[in-house]
């Protein structure tokens, strides 16, 4: 048997239930009511084109957007119509650089599909950008930001990347003497850009970058570190019932080979949604990733071959009386997992009517055919090519599951939905791909000194005899490719599927960029991550 000599966590379930927070009670709840009221007449005063575009989008930065849904959305309807219509984008935002990117990746992230044309008059008569807008810094800025809302086939934008990226290092490296703020929110964007972050994460970092920008609001300031810390409380909450729940499952004592990470599982979560509303949705998601966390690792790590083919045949029969073939570790694994499914089925049945336990068996039997596959690559030694590998991983990184099952407990469902989510649509597939990419660039160089199967980074040196450095160039490629298709079904106006959910399936390719920006951010305990865990969910913003 392999081991992954797997740290154990620093946040065990004693530590998580001592977290408390002040930020609870009527009293709080009347402060930001009032904050509300402020800053809704805030939106009602702004007319201001590039002022209306400006608030919305520091709203969305400091996490506090979701409070306005209806009075942004309005807002940016009467953006789009006085804007688009006729052609008067040009005469109503001055058509400056800034201003016209800004409004860009606005109304792109509200799924208005502003054509790429509006840049063309910032280029010359051969199609190249023009040199002297490289001097508006933070024009180039939100130019190279709108730039990764792009869709395939539009290579003014691709140009647009290429030319503002160029510019935008060179200013970093030769740290002119601009607004500091600025240069920091370049070297932010070069890092990752603003549609890749993971919304939680960019607020609390932005909160304190806001608090240093010239011209900041006050009462914006006052309202999101209020928020901030408040809905800090509610996560604490949800932390809380669900290290109760991992702990008395007996699962961390039993399987002492697997990865005990149920406050990164909770990053997860809260990456799809951290608002408030989505409770229910963030403790039941961090349930199925830690269940599959532990699934994975008796695929990868602990089970023989002939104990994994009889795993997967008994999750694939979805038998409960089948699990006597098994040894111990895996019946507690498949009987904590089949619990657990049926507690999210019934809650489906009492309160929507309808069973999804058949959607739910067929999901975790697919992946645990993706798992056996897997198995068998590395019992035989067997190297697959990039496209065999990518085929069955983007399946195996679990990210399918985990946006099906965030599905059934965040939306209404129907009979149609439930037949077709199985098949995996591309509102699952492309953001799965994603997943799978992000976690291959992280954690490759651990896994491969461990001795697992090779990944994409290492398939693709295999296939093409090409070196690491242009493996990793390679997958950062295929990421870019990929999110074109995440971007088009975000715009597209006839897609069956809620926008709750739609923006869940963005979300969690957010967050598997936000994972693994520095290597594994799911099994390391290193600094970083401790520091990043403990902003989010243990201290409170002074």
């Amino acid at each position: 048997m392999r081991s992954a000599n797997f740290q154990r966590s620093i946040w065990d379930d004693s530590y998580i239930q001592s977290l408390k927070s002040d930020y609870t009670g009527e009293s709080y709840v009347e402060q930001v009511n009032k904050m509300k009221i402020n800053v809704k007449m805030m939106l009602d005063s702004t007319v201001d084109h590039v002022k209306q575009l400006e608030l919305i989008d520091t709203l969305q930065r400091l996490g506090l957007s979701y409070h306005f849904k209806e009075e942004i959305q309005r807002m940016i309807e009467s953006l789009y119509d006085t804007i688009c219509s006729d052609n008067k984008w040009k005469n109503s935002m001055d058509f400056n650089l800034y201003a016209t990117a800004l409004g860009f990746r606005i109304l792109r992230q509200h799924g208005y599909k502003i054509s790429q044309d509006v840049f063309c008059s910032f280029q010359d008569e051969k199609g190249n950008f023009k040199a002297c807008i490289s001097d508006d810094i933070k024009g180039m800025l939100h130019l190279y930001e709108a730039t990764f809302l792009m869709v395939r086939g539009e290579n003014v934008l691709e140009d647009a990347r290429k030319f503002t990226s160029v510019y935008l290092k060179l200013c970093v490296e030769q740290n002119q003497d601009q607004d500091r703020v600025l240069l920091e929110l370049v070297s932010h964007a070069l890092e990752l850009p603003l549609h890749w972050r993971l919304l939680r994460i960019e607020a609390r970092w932005f909160i304190d970058v806001y608090e240093r920008t010239q011209g900041m609001n006050p009462t914006l300031l006052e309202f999101a570190k209020l928020d901030f810390n408040m809905v800090q409380a509610m996560h604490q909450e949800d932390l809380r019932h669900d290290s109760s729940w991992w702990t008395s499952s007996g699962l961390p004592e039993t399987l002492c080979f697997t990865r005990d990470g149920l406050m990164e599982n909770y990053l997860w979560a809260v990456g799809l949604g951290f608002e408030p509303q989505f409770g229910y949705m963030r403790r039941m998601n961090t349930k199925v990733h830690q269940l599959l966390t532990t699934v994975d690792d008796v695929y990868d790590i602990y089970g023989t071959l002939d104990e994994l083919e009889v795993f997967t045949d008994v999750i694939q029969r979805w038998d409960i009386d089948a699990i006597e073939q098994l040894p111990d570790y895996m019946k507690m694994t498949f009987f904590t997992v089949y619990n657990a499914m049926n507690e999210i089925a019934f809650t489906a049945l009492k309160e929507q009517g309808l069973n999804i336990i058949p959607c739910l068996k067929r999901v975790w039997g697919d992946l645990s055919k993706r798992y056996i596959l897997e198995a068998k690559w590395f019992y035989s030694g067997y190297k697959p090519t990039l496209e065999e590998y990518l085929e069955n991983g983007w399946v195996s990184i679990t990210a399918p599951v985990i946006l099906i099952h965030a599905y059934l407990v965040s939306t209404p469902l129907s009979k149609e939905a439930l037949e077709s989510l199985p098949e995996y649509p591309d509102i699952i597939r492309h953001p799965s791909m994603i997943v799978r990419l992000a976690d291959d660039l992280g954690t490759s160089s651990h896994e491969i000194k461990r001795g697992d199967n090779p990944k994409s980074i290492q398939c693709y040196m295999n296939e093409t005899g090409s070196s690491e450095e242009e493996a990793r160039e390679h997958i950062h490629y295929l990421i870019s490719e990929t999110w074109k298709k995440i971007n088009e079904e975000q715009l597209d106006a006839d897609s069956p599927w809620p926008p709750i959910f739609k923006e869940i399936a963005l979300n969690i390719a957010r967050t598997s960029q936000a994972m693994y920006l520095y290597g594994d951010g799911h099994a390391s305990q290193d600094h970083n991550v401790k520091a990043r865990m403990e902003s989010l969910f243990v201290t409170p913003i002074p």
